[in-house]
This record gives structure tokens, C-alpha cells and sequence, in this order.
């Protein structure tokens, strides 16, 4: 049976070695695996949250495209596509924030970073925040849960949009009682391997001290190479080969013999121009290859096109009929239909609504959980336990004690669940006293429903 794993790939800006290494060269390793069905799309919707230039975009679509192909990915054997061809991509996206609790993108660390920086600058707190970054985890979720995709690679910083997704795919699956989405898991890359820039620092554009993967051709490769900033030792001087940058980025492209030899020759006392050369040609003999695939394709760009639209074919042909089937349980159905949907049962209706808890896994390796009402939304969100088994057997408290057993507090405008005087769930902040005591209401109904279906 295949996994399917599905990767993003955000169209800003021009490829560079660090990308490659850490990014585009594991990636395209992994999608020759038999037991993988690759999805790979260029997430151009994203795009537009950081950039307004439309033709650094566009050229950042066709370099791109262009950098992935090169470099060894076979479009035959992976689904490659655009975001922005898959019409269906922002249907199922309002789709899903119809049912996305606000306080859940409240807690997006992405927007929650932008308005701690606008509150330490004595800003309006959404001061320049528009609604593409409040929206992006839907936005996401979107991507995967269209294919079911069953495993995401994404940092640990990404890891909190893993769980947005699956907990808006069981959100949906709940309120409409069917599996309508498989509950896509974070594939955590621990190992992915990270360059050093020219000026010692992590490789990033952020930074402006990247060397180009291809752009400005081997010309530019090398000059670049050659600004890397090295200590004052003079040749026939021992280098500090482990904490040389040269040394980290030759490693990177070289088997271990050469690299080996490469660091003997830094404590040996090889002049730093020396390394840098070496440096370069060892690079080159690696990009040389793709650079010329990359130059043919760039200097065709109907047949990139070409490409993605193939690609947009196959990944539609999944995400055509699931929209169809979610409009349908929506009720978004042809007005000529003559099939009538049987009214569901007052049992069925009742087995189907009821509150939940969804579990997950925080950023920080710790566990907590949320309770949802029996119409999806959002009551509680747990304390961090280090201990799943700690996280469960507190739900199994609160579904066994009801309102009898648990203190329900109003803290400023939330609500705090605790028990044994500590506190060990609270609600998101809302807006006035009147919702908060809504709020309140709905929840003891919610913890005696769960304590009478125990």
C-alpha cells in the first residue's frame, strides 16, 4: 500500500544551494520510493499573503517549476501541479472556514508572532495584518485534506498547522457523520540539513547572504563562492575545518572519502582561496548537469506549462468528485436532482451530535486536548500534560462527573474548567459578558451530555 505524502513548495523568491540541500534534493529522493504517491504543488495562493508583485511571483512560479524538474523531479511518476489550478482548492477552503472555530485561529503562532510584535511596538494589535495570514492554516488544511494526503513533511514550527487540518477534517467528518477526510499526520524532518550563508548564518533569503542555485549561471556560482567569509589564518595554517563554512557546504555535495580529504587539507594549511575554488568545483560538478536541464526548460516555458496542466489533470481527477460529494452533504446539491435524501432518523440524528474531545499533539512535544460541543464548536482547550495517558484520563474525569463534579469559573471574559481547585481547561476570550455566559451554558450542557452518555 502507497503513503501518500503530499509537500507545499511556497513560490516566492529564487532557489538557492541551501534550498536544494535541505529542501529539493531530499524531496526528489523520497518521491522515487515505491511505497510513496508524491504530491508536490507549488502554493501560489500562499504566495500572495507575503508578496503584492505580480511579476516577481510570476517569475518565481517558472523558476521554480523549472528548479524542481531539473533536479530530478519525474513528472510522470508524481503529481506536480500549481495551487492556483485546482479550482477546487478555494471551495473546499470556504468549505472548511465555515466550520473553523476563531479562537483556534486565534492560537495560530504566525498570527499570534504578528500581533505580539505590533503590542511591543505599542501598535493596534492586527495593525498591517490582513486576512490571507489569519487564514492561512485554513488555507492549508485545504491543500491536504483535498487529496487525503496521509503524510505531510513540514518542520516543528509547522507541526500546529498538521494539527489545524486534522482537527478540521474530524470537525467535518463529525457534523456530517462520514469519513469524508483522512486525518493527515505531521512527518516530522529532524534530519534536514541546513547551509551556512556567506556570512555564517543559516542560508536565507531573509538574510541576503545566499549562494544561487542556478540563477546567473556558473559565472555567479563562483563569484559568490568566493565572497564567503573565512577567519584571518594565512595559507600554511591550520583552519578550524569543523567550523568552516566551506567545509559544511563541500560535506554537503561530497561522499565521504572526498570530504575527508577535503578537511585534511584545511589542517593541513590550504589557503582559504584554495578551499573557496575547490569549494566551487566540487558544486559545479553537481549543478552543471541540472543548470542545463534548468536553462532548456526556462527557455521553454510552454513546455513547463505543459507539465503542470498534466499535472492539475491528475490531481483535479481526486479532487473533482470529493468536492462533489462534500457539496452534496452540504446540501449544495442541482436544483433538478430527482433523488431525495431520506430525512435522517431522530436516533441516527442523535448518535451523530453529540460533544467530542480531539486529542493532538502541541509544537512543544507536549499533549492536550479540546472539547467541541455536539454542533462543532470549540468549549475548552486543555493544560499541556507531558503524559497522554494524563491527558486522557482527565477526559475520562470530566465525561464520568458532569456539572456536579467539575467547578466552572468565568475568568474575565473566558471560561476556566477545574478541578480539585487547579485549573485544567479553558475557553477562548470572547467578545462580551453576555457570549461568555452563553458559552457557559452551552459547555455545562455539553459536560452533562458526555456524563449521560457514559
Amino acid at each position: 500500500m502507497q503513503t501518500r505524502v503530499l509537500t507545499g513548495i511556497t513560490t516566492t523568491g529564487t532557489p538557492h544551494l541551501g534550498n536544494y540541500v535541505g529542501a529539493i534534493r531530499p524531496a526528489v529522493q523520497a518521491s522515487r520510493r515505491d511505497d510513496v504517491d508524491a504530491f508536490y504543488f507549488m502554493a501560489d495562493y500562499h504566495a500572495l499573503i507575503k508578496s503584492g508583485d505580480a511579476d516577481r511571483i510570476e517569475r518565481s512560479r517558472l523558476e521554480i517549476a523549472a528548479t524542481w524538474l531539473a533536479a530530478g523531479l519525474d513528472p510522470q511518476r508524481v503529481t506536480f501541479y500549481r495551487q492556483s489550478d485546482i479550482a477546487e482548492i478555494p471551495e473546499l477552503t470556504w468549505f472548511l472556514t465555515c466550520i473553523a472555530a476563531k479562537g483556534m485561529l486565534n492560537r495560530a503562532h504566525a498570527y499570534k508572532a504578528a500581533v505580539d510584535r505590533n503590542t511591543e511596538t505599542g501598535e493596534d494589535a492586527d495593525a498591517g495584518i490582513n486576512a490571507g495570514l489569519y487564514m492561512y492554516p485554513v488555507l492549508m488544511a485545504a491543500d491536504i485534506l483535498a487529496f487525503d494526503a496521509h503524510k505531510v513533511p513540514v518542520g516543528r514550527d509547522q507541526i500546529q498547522h498538521i494539527e489545524m487540518a486534522r482537527d478540521l477534517g474530524q470537525r467535518f467528518n463529525h457534523i456530517h457523520g462520514r469519513e469524508f477526510f483522512v486525518l493527515p499526520e505531521a512527518l516530522i524532518e529532524e534530519q534536514v540539513a541546513t547551509l551556512p550563508g556567506l556570512d555564517g548564518r543559516k542560508m536565507s533569503k531573509s538574510y541576503d547572504n545566499t549562494i544561487p542555485l542556478f540563477a546567473g549561471g556558473k559565472k555567479q556560482l563562483r563569484e559568490t563562492i568566493m565572497r564567503i567569509v573565512t577567519d584571518s589564518r594565512l595559507p600554511g595554517e591550520p583552519k578550524d575545518a569543523d567550523n568552516s563554512a566551506l567545509f559544511t557546504i563541500f560535506r554537503a555535495f561530497a561522499g565521504e572519502k572526498e570530504a575527508t580529504a577535503f578537511r585534511q587539507s584545511l589542517l593541513d594549511g590550504m589557503g582559504w582561496g584554495d578551499a573557496k575554488q575547490a569549494l566551487y568545483e566540487r558544486v559545479e560538478q553537481d549543478v552543471a548537469p541540472m543548470r542545463e536541464r534548468y536553462e532548456a526548460l526556462i527557455a521553454d516555458p510552454s513546455d513547463i506549462e505543459r507539465i503542470l496542466q498534466e499535472g492539475a489533470i491528475k490531481a483535479r481527477a481526486i479532487a473533482t468528485p470529493k468536492i462533489a460529494a462534500l457539496r452534496d452533504a452540504l446540501g449544495l446539491r442541482s436544483a433538478s436532482s430527482s433523488l431525495k435524501k431520506p430525512a435522517p432518523t431522530k436516533t441516527a440524528a442523535k448518535s451523530s451530535k453529540a460533544p467530542r474531545f480531539a486529542s493532538f499533539r502541541d509544537a512543544d512535544g507536549s499533549f492536550r486536548f479540546r472539547l467541541f460541543s455536539a454542533d462543532g464548536d470549540e468549549l475548552l482547550l486543555s493544560v499541556p500534560f507531558s503524559d497522554p495517558k494524563a491527558a486522557g484520563a482527565l477526559q475520562k474525569r470530566i465525561k464520568t462527573a458532569g456539572t456536579d463534579g467539575v467547578a466552572l469559573q468565568i475568568d474575565a471574559l473566558r471560561v476556566v474548567l477545574e478541578l480539585d481547585g487547579e485549573p485544567v481547561a479553558s475557553s477562548a476570550d470572547y467578545r462580551d459578558e453576555p457570549t461568555c455566559d452563553d458559552a457557559l451554558a452551552q459547555l455545562r450542557q455539553a459536560i452533562d451530555q458526555l456524563a449521560a452518555g457514559e
